[in-house]
């Protein structure tokens, strides 16, 4: 059965084409991974199907009776909402009856006779419907679920507005799980989810008995939780069964199989170009000559099959600092409130540190309060010699108006626009990126965009806050090699433990700083 039919699906941004002639088919209890190098159009397709975007041409065709839950990139909460009241609002029908029902009994004190005995027969419907719903034990589910996910250890009244845009997200997603719609739609989940409450949604996904579209870039992740892969490329849908390492043996042979037929015409070609120029001008000859410019002029070209874009990145050592990058005693991390216990630690000229730990528990405000764009609760932050520092801030940019060549060229002005436009390629950004406003750049081409400013600068220290969030396969790997090349010292933050595990020296857990409960 399917519930979701898409049909010859067209759409673009100006000159630029993302989807073309594109079909897709969702059936019931599948479990899809779509995938596809940055802004290739998952997102946008997203958009489209759940109707927040018109296609060009084509048709969006869902079952009767579906309901959908989608937790994109961008989503957004109300100042002023508790966390407790946005995940209540996943049950906004059952609370909207039980005010009816108190609405009735409170109309009973003034009916009588049929009109009281129509009130107590709804209010006693309602009732037993929001028994039968687990109406009565809500707060318990939502209080289970939020805690799997670590929104607990934040604290369910806290207002929505305070917290970071990790914890805004868990909350959307915490609230699509409890209304358990019959369809999930998830784009890149995973980005502000450590690694203990992604082993969590792995779980649940792999268990759930409902059909869902996911877009991920963590492979392992996509892995094992999904039954078929759609690859969207150069604004065409291709499936395959199976999860991502399957995908990847069909279409290398895939790919195979193209470059071969384009080889073989090719050879054609020039053989028939080669007779025809030899014999068109014999008597003999010619009507043979004639008839194979026919068939050469009815041949459907094949195109040479193009290879992606493929980044290139490189950090610029600067100048050797000091033996201690940093080093800090009796630090207490925190804005209004103590987050940890006082620590004293040092980071050395070449360390290769990994931070990790529990969402909320003061990994950015680690960073920044090292840099001194944030001042500790109390304690000291003892900055070395001749540090040249480059940090790579979580979610920065996203609002910028400056296209992405404007961007690198109002940071490096003595540049020349061939220069600029070098740069934005070596990082993998086409013609259509490096022109495109940053806002409107998909968050892997706007993270591209922004290691391409670290690396227009010599450094001796990468100061890095989830580096890998948005970005693809491609750039995921290009990005590790280049830090494990980097002879500097670098601190990162970072959700996926196979993409540091074997090149960082030394991580630091700071759930073993926390005053939280965890």
């Amino acid at each position: 059965m399917s519930l979701l039919t898409v049909e010859n699906v067209t759409h673009g941004f100006g000159a630029r084409q993302i989807l073309e002639d594109a079909s897709f088919r969702l059936l019931k209890g599948e479990h899809i991974g779509l995938i596809g190098a940055n802004g290739e159009g998952k997102s946008t397709f997203l958009n489209i199907i759940t109707g927040q975007l018109e296609p060009d041409e084509g048709n969006i065709i869902w079952s009767r009776h579906v309901t959908t839950g989608y937790l994109d990139q961008h989503s957004t909460l109300k100042k002023g909402m508790t966390i407790r009241n946005a995940l209540q609002g996943a049950f906004k029908n059952m609370f909207d009856l039980e005010q009816e029902m108190l609405a009735l009994y409170e109309s009973m004190g003034t009916s009588e006779g049929d009109a009281l005995n129509d009130m107590m027969e709804d209010a006693g419907e309602i009732q037993h419907i929001l028994e039968e719903s687990g109406f009565y034990t809500l707060d318990a589910k939502i209080e289970e679920v939020a805690n799997a996910l670590g929104l607990g250890s934040i604290g369910l009244d806290k207002d929505v507005a305070d917290l970071s845009g990790g914890q805004r997200t868990k909350v959307l997603l915490v609230k699509l799980l409890l209304e358990n719609p019959s369809i999930l739609i998830l784009d890149e989940p995973t980005n502000f989810l450590d690694h203990e409450h992604i082993e969590w949604l792995k779980r649940y996904l792999q268990e759930y008995e409902n059909a869902f579209i996911l877009v991920s870039h963590d492979i392992p992740f996509l892995n094992s939780v999904v039954n078929v892969i759609y690859h969207l490329d150069e604004g065409n849908l291709s499936r395959y069964t199976g999860d991502y390492t399957n995908f990847q043996r069909m279409n290398e042979i895939k790919r195979g199989q193209a470059q071969n037929a384009y080889e073989r015409q090719k050879q054609e070609i020039e053989k028939m170009e080669d007779f025809i120029s030899r014999n068109k001008a014999r008597v003999a000859t010619r009507g043979m000559a004639n008839s194979r410019q026919k068939r050469l002029d009815k041949m459907d070209v094949l195109e040479r099959p193009r290879e992606k874009p493929k980044p290139s990145f490189e950090f610029h050592p600067a100048r050797t600092p000091s033996r201690f990058i940093v080093e800090c005693e009796n630090l207490v991390l925190g804005y209004d409130e103590a987050l940890t216990k006082p620590v004293t630690f040092a980071l050395e000229r070449g360390q290769k540190i990994a931070i990790t730990g529990t969402n909320g528990l003061g990994k950015t405000t680690l960073l920044k309060t090292i840099l001194g764009t944030l001042e500790p609760i109390s304690g000291t932050v003892a900055l070395g010699d001749f540090l040249s520092p480059a940090y790579f801030e979580q979610e920065s940019g996203r609002d910028s108006s400056n296209t992405a060549h404007a961007e690198i060229w109002n940071e490096f002005p003595s540049y020349t626009n061939g220069e600029v436009r070098s740069a934005l390629a070596k990082c993998g950004l086409t013609n259509d990126h490096i022109t495109s406003q940053m806002k409107v750049l998909s968050g892997g081409e706007n993270a591209k965009v922004r290691l391409c400013k670290l690396m227009q600068r010599e450094t001796n220290w990468l100061v890095l806050d989830e580096p890998t969030n948005h970005l693809d396969v491609d750039a995921k790997e290009e990005l590790k090699r280049a830090l494990e090349a980097f002879k500097g010292t670098i601190l990162i933050v970072c959700h996926e433990p196979e993409f540091y595990s074997d090149w960082i020296t030394d991580v630091w857990n700071v759930e073993d700083w926390t005053l939280k409960i965890i």
